[in-house]
């Protein structure tokens, strides 16, 4: 995993200090070769981003191996980037959901709710990627990558139609609307101004009824071209072609 700012949680930093071991120390030390003394980009997750030194560095023996202790001495004072779009996603299957998620932090996406879509298969709302415990760690990999350090917000409404209707407007009420749809759609032009709300189908795409509700919602209809692709694919491809973010916060 490719770590370009090590990323604590608010209770692992005390006074201004924290002390870690694990994935993280190795990469200040194999990868980064950072010796006490230095200083490496850090941030505090859902909170604000700025520098580390290196306080202390001891090897310690592991189960695994090698392993290190590492102290740094933290000032957080800078801006992370803000989300700029939300994502309505009829998820794929697990294991193509789990490789989806850190791609989404990465990519700056905020609330990512997971809709029960006719063609969503119903053994996904049982899978264990769905605790916290499980998707938290995969979408802080994606902040790691990225630099940022807000954690997207993952929402399951297993009612489709319900949350639609009911909840749609409400949640995101000033949203710019787009859903993707490969046929009968206009081609993606410049991206849109404001915080985008975007909609992707399941692996078997919408249904006609799922399309014309969105559209009733303010949804445009967007597609990526004539090649019908894989959910994953189309949602970075996507998030790509509409990123309208400026490159403030760095």
């Amino acid at each position: 995993m490719q770590m370009n700012r090590i990323l604590f949680e608010k209770s692992e930093i005390t006074d201004g200090v924290a002390e870690f071991s694990g994935e993280r120390a190795a990469h200040i030390v194999e990868v980064l070769h950072s010796e006490v003394g230095d200083t490496v980009k850090t941030g505090e997750l859902d909170g604000k981003i700025g520098t580390g030194v290196v306080k202390k560095i001891e090897p310690v023996e592991s189960k695994d191996g090698k392993s290190y202790v590492i102290r740094l001495e933290l000032s957080h004072t800078g801006e992370s980037l803000k989300p700029w779009a939300d994502l309505i996603l009829a998820p794929p299957r697990p294991r193509v959901f789990k490789r989806l998620l850190p791609q989404l932090a990465a990519m700056g996406v905020g609330d990512i709710v997971l809709v029960g879509a006719k063609k969503v298969e119903k053994a996904f709302w049982g899978a264990t990627v769905l605790k916290e415990e499980n998707y938290r760690p995969l979408l802080v990999d994606g902040l790691m990558q990225s630099g940022t350090t807000i954690v997207p917000r993952l929402e399951l409404r297993r009612n489709f139609v319900r949350f639609i209707r009911e909840e749609l407007d409400s949640l995101y009420p000033d949203s710019t609307r787009i859903v993707a749809h490969p046929y009968n759609a206009e081609p993606i032009g410049e991206p849109p101004q404001g915080r985008l709300l975007i909609a992707i189908g399941p692996e078997g795409g919408w249904t006609d009824e799922e399309v014309e509700l969105l559209k009733s919602k303010g949804f445009q209809c967007r597609s990526l071209g004539g090649r019908i692709l894989r959910t994953d694919t189309a949602t970075i491809a996507l998030l790509a072609k509409l990123n309208n973010e400026t490159a403030e916060g760095k």
